[in-house]
């Protein structure tokens, strides 16, 4: 059975060091067999308790996880222009196709939610480890913004180059709540649920969800989401280790086939990444596929290397510095892959 290394332990220690409530989550799996393993500032913890985590950006491949399904049944197509699913749209203008807007090639920045004093608020607050969106999501977003949003920043039919956007994976989003009838919101959950089979997978937070803490050990409790909250498509989804590795485990797998259409490439990234639609794959090897992500006082992981079958997850209810849960996640990607 596969073992944490004498490395990946000291990285895991170093994260853990003067935060005084993490719970830092780790979880492999080899195979068919899984391990989780707990760690505080202490050592390693009891890891028959299941904690649920905030995953942030992991949100967005279940949005394309869902995108595939409806393109897999015929009920959207990835060269749509996203004007198909929102009507109100003037229509003396070129709005961007899914493909574009799942591969963050559609000319919509990350910055475009905000004006320029309340983005750079929020970029001194991540730096800092400080600011008021620790505790309170500055991500928030109505349709009367979004139609604004679209309708007055004026894009190209082109491919534009790769820049990160909440707001075009929001849109993907919108779009597939519009197809079933029942908006986003219902429509993720009835899929985390009965589709993909994780009971532990869920839109917004609730009761059993860990507290954050920011780097001087305040208690941020977690960001709020609801289902009036448009941009939850790109961020809202509370997991937990054992819930993401099942669902690594599908992908590797082919338990649902319309999900290879996630991870095939489809578009550039950035530096050492192509593009699968919304999860990033390594341009030396397409088979690992990946995705990280962070809210206000959060910090998440997850790696699969479908030719291998192996993955790893890395979930904290901390903000962990300078990638500290992608160098944790890789390290333990690349030693399962060894």
């Amino acid at each position: 059975m596969f073992e944490i290394s004498d490395k990946i332990l000291r990285l895991i220690k170093k994260t853990c060091k003067g935060k005084k409530h993490l719970k830092l989550t780790v979880g492999y799996l080899t195979g068919n067999d899984s391990a989780i393993k707990i760690y505080n500032e202490n050592g390693e913890l009891d890891s028959f308790k299941k904690y649920h985590y905030e995953i942030g950006s992991i949100t967005k491949t279940f949005t394309t996880s869902l995108l595939s399904k409806y393109v897999f049944e015929n009920k959207m197509s990835i060269n749509d222009s996203i004007q198909k699913y929102i009507e109100e749209l003037r229509e003396d203008q070129y709005y961007p196709t899914i493909l574009r807007l799942a591969t963050h090639s559609s000319g919509y920045t990350e910055s475009l939610l905000f004006n320029k004093r309340e983005y750079f608020k929020i970029f001194l607050g991540l730096i800092s480890g400080g600011g008021d969106m620790k505790k309170n999501n500055p991500l928030n977003m109505d349709f009367n913004k979004m139609k604004m949003l679209i309708e007055k920043n004026k894009l190209k039919d082109a491919d534009y180059s790769w820049k990160y956007s909440n707001f075009g994976l929001s849109l993907i989003g919108y779009g597939l709540g519009i197809v079933s009838g029942k908006g986003y919101w219902d429509t993720m959950n009835d899929f985390l649920q009965n589709d993909l089979g994780l009971n532990d997978t869920y839109l917004g937070t609730t009761n059993n969800n860990l507290h954050g803490y920011d780097n001087k050990n305040n208690d941020c409790g977690n960001w709020e989401w609801n289902k009036n909250n448009l941009i939850s498509p790109s961020g809202a989804i509370s997991s937990t280790a054992e819930d993401l590795l099942k669902y690594a485990k599908i992908n590797i797998y082919g338990d649902k086939p319309y999900l290879s259409l996630c991870q095939k490439k489809h578009g550039n990234g950035k530096k050492k990444y192509d593009m699968g639609l919304g999860w990033w794959l390594l341009k030396k090897n397409n088979n690992v596929s990946l995705h990280g992500g962070g809210t206000g006082c959060f910090s998440s992981f997850l790696g699969i290397d479908k030719d291998k079958k192996v993955a790893a997850v890395v979930l904290a209810n901390y903000r962990l510095g300078m990638n500290d849960d992608e160098n944790i996640g890789f390290s333990l990607l690349e030693s399962l892959q060894k």
